[in-house]
């Protein structure tokens, strides 16, 4: 195994700092960011639960600094995540996914199950629709974005030079309409997951409905889902400490 400063992965991700220390003692953990996240969204969470297990934070394509060599799709980060754990030989994962990510991780439990020992989600919006995709399309308008939010601009320039955060936008837009279509998990798919699935939404969140949450986990055969108190869609305005929480299965 090499040691984290050596190791450049071939695979469109980069590592968040990662430790090797406990790989015999438990499960590695996978963190997955959100749309128009990067690995250093989970950065506090990480930290956190790093002490107490191998926890990994990874960059989808397109984020992060990371280039993408296509459109976005479930599928294409979904099989990035998979070429990252063949790459370090981790033969079953848990993985934690917000918003985006968490809809990744249900993807790769589906297609691949033998992967997965259980999915943790945060804040995931699983209802889509075309009327979906549409309203949700104008939070990623980069246009706008520069002009009524400058501070949140600069913080994309900066998480994701050298890439082109205003792309980063338009390829985001790209992909929920293509979720909006019918182009993500099928309806039946959930019926195949077979592992453990927590579905973590926020009492605050105004974008993930507690009753699409409550659709899905019935269509699972182990899913569950948890209400966390106070807690809005926005991770980043969440206390980590009570995230950490609910990830490690102590809420």
């Amino acid at each position: 195994m090499p040691k984290s400063e050596d190791f450049k992965p071939s695979n469109p991700f980069k590592l968040l700092k990662p430790d090797y220390q406990c790989f015999q003692m438990t499960k590695p953990l996978i963190l997955l960011h959100g749309a128009l996240g990067s690995a250093a969204q989970l950065s506090g969470l990480r930290a956190i639960l790093a002490p107490d297990r191998p926890v990994f934070a990874l960059n989808f394509p397109g984020h992060g600094g990371i280039p993408s060599e296509g459109p976005f799709s479930v599928a294409s980060f979904g099989e990035s995540v998979l070429d990252y754990l063949d790459e370090q030989q981790f033969t079953q994962v848990d993985v934690f996914g917000y918003s985006m990510g968490g809809y990744v991780a249900l993807w790769l439990a589906w297609k691949y199950p033998e992967r997965v020992r259980q999915v943790i989600t945060l804040g995931t919006k699983l209802a889509w629709s075309p009327e979906t995709a549409s309203g949700m399309n104008r939070m990623f308008d980069a246009e706008k974005i520069a002009l009524k939010v400058p501070h949140f601009a600069q913080y994309l320039a900066d998480v994701h030079a050298p890439l082109d955060w205003k792309a980063l936008c338009r390829q985001t837009a790209d992909f929920l309409h293509q979720l909006g279509e019918g182009h993500g998990i099928p309806q039946a798919a959930y019926a195949q997951i077979t592992c453990p699935v927590h579905i973590g939404r926020g009492d605050a969140d105004q974008v993930v409905s507690l009753e699409e949450c409550n659709e899905v986990a019935d269509l699972l055969p182990n899913g569950k889902v948890h209400v966390l108190q106070g807690v809005p869609h926005g991770i980043e305005q969440a206390d980590v400490g009570g995230i950490a929480k609910y990830v490690s299965g102590e809420s």
